[in-house]
């Protein structure tokens, strides 16, 4: 791999190596070949995931503290966070080689660091071992549906049309940014409510609704592509609006759907939830405006970094409200025929 301007990244020296093993922006170069595979499959997105499996463990109210259940959760996390986001962002690196030649030219692929044939190879891998501990997963569980194996495939699905032709989700800013929230958001949830007790319509709905706020999350990671959409015609939200009317929307859809979550913890009478969650609302609010509303390009990492913490302990506090007052084992809310 050529450490020539046309593929290093600006900000080489700057804490790149970190950048590099996490699969951000900005990553220095690599001739390692396990470092390649890990900037791949990028793991700085695969913590939503794993918090949204301990959201939806929390949210069953059969989740305990011994070893057996945290072995289990441990195992849907890996399944989650590692190996199926995992796949999905080779998936997407492997179909965005062209915009990232553009936009990000010293990423693995572009840069000609790994082969074709082996980026499919870990593709392959990563999806069949998901899948794999899904089904170990259903069996631990006793289930007579294999819940887990289900929800792995639809997601392992979703992010094949979200990043692959002809559908190709992601050219679409609205569908293609809400498919991405409810697969960090709803999916990991699903799954970890599915392990230790029964996945409802009632909390089905529910976190899809959260989801929405998921989705102006993924229009935080598309102002950084935005030349590269542009120029293959990708209608990304920062294209199709400009990046000023684009961070907007992030913003309220961040905001208005969690809201919407107050709205649910105080008609279900988790009042103290409710509050909770308003005062974690409050410095996102915050960092938008000091990080996404002014210059959303250059602080995309930054208001990630400082906004998102908040977003992710609201979805802890609201699980837990929703597992204590047993709104997923209400009578009216039936389990989802699966």
């Amino acid at each position: 791999m050529s450490d020539s301007p046309s593929t290093a990244p600006p900000n080489a020296s700057e804490g790149s190596a970190a950048r590099q093993m996490l699969g951000m922006k900005g990553a220095s170069s690599t001739t390692t070949l396990w470092k390649i595979r890990l900037q791949l499959m990028k793991p700085v997105t695969w913590i939503p995931l794993i918090w949204g499996v301990l959201c939806g463990a929390a949210a069953s109210g059969h989740f305990h503290w011994r070893l057996p259940d945290v072995l289990a959760s441990l195992a849907c996390m890996v399944m989650s966070g590692p190996l199926l986001a995992g796949y999905t962002q080779t998936l997407n690196d492997y179909y965005d080689r062209e915009i990232d030649a553009i936009n990000e030219p010293y990423r693995p692929i572009p840069s000609g660091a790994i082969p074709l044939q082996q980026v499919k190879a870990q593709i392959w891998v990563l999806l069949i071992s998901g899948l794999a501990v899904a089904w170990g997963l259903d069996l631990w569980a006793g289930h007579t549906t294999p819940v887990l194996l289900l929800l792995a495939l639809g997601g392992s699905f979703v992010s094949y049309i979200y990043s692959a032709p002809p559908l190709k989700l992601k050219q679409n800013g609205w569908l293609g940014n809400y498919a991405l929230g409810a697969s960090y958001i709803a999916l990991p949830w699903w799954a970890g409510q599915a392990l230790f007790g029964q996945l409802t319509w009632t909390t089905a709905l529910l976190t899809l609704a959260y989801s929405l706020a998921g989705l102006g999350i993924a229009v935080v990671n598309d102002f950084k592509s935005v030349e590269g959409d542009r120029a293959l015609g990708l209608q990304s939200l920062p294209v199709a609006f400009g990046i000023e009317k684009a961070s907007w929307i992030s913003a309220a859809m961040i905001d208005l759907f969690q809201l919407a979550m107050v709205a649910v913890l105080v008609a279900i009478g988790q009042h103290f939830a409710a509050v909770l969650l308003v005062l974690l609302i409050v410095p996102q609010i915050t960092f938008q405006d000091i990080w996404l509303l002014r210059d959303p390009v250059a602080f995309d990492v930054k208001y990630q970094a400082s906004a998102q913490p908040f977003l992710v302990l609201g979805m802890l506090v609201t699980a837990l409200a929703i597992g204590h007052s047993g709104l997923s084992q209400l009578a009216v809310t039936p389990p989802i025929p699966l």
